[in-house]
């Protein structure tokens, strides 16, 4: 059974940062491609960054520049580094992993930039 566990979000000033987890089991992140999603009230869930299994890593614009994506094997862990954090970085975000074609979610893990 994949499980996919976020966490690190929480309550931050602009100009902050935060560095989201997921944890994984029942897969393997390395070999899959992983990515972090986020949706804010009101709003369609967006794609934020993604990271394929030979290294590579995309960003969205919004966030390109401010926030890095990256993986411990070892941990079976994906972060998500987030810096310079803008009031519209706000909502909940998800980890996301595709094994086989089939796409996995995390709970996701709520963040609020604020002040």
């Amino acid at each position: 059974q994949v499980q996919l566990v976020e966490s690190g979000g929480g309550l931050v000033q602009p100009g902050g940062s935060l560095r989201l987890s997921c944890a994984a089991s029942g897969i393997i992140f390395a070999g899959n491609v992983v990515g972090w999603y986020r949706q804010a009230p009101g709003k369609q869930r967006e794609w934020v960054a993604s990271r394929t299994y030979f290294g590579g890593t995309n960003y969205a614009d919004s966030v390109k520049g401010r926030f890095t994506i990256s993986r411990d094997n070892a941990k079976n862990t994906v972060y998500l580094q987030m810096d310079s954090l803008k009031p519209e970085d706000t909502g909940v975000y998800y980890c996301n992993v595709i094994v086989g074609g089939d796409n996995y979610w995390g709970q996701g893990t709520q963040v609020t930039v604020s002040s």
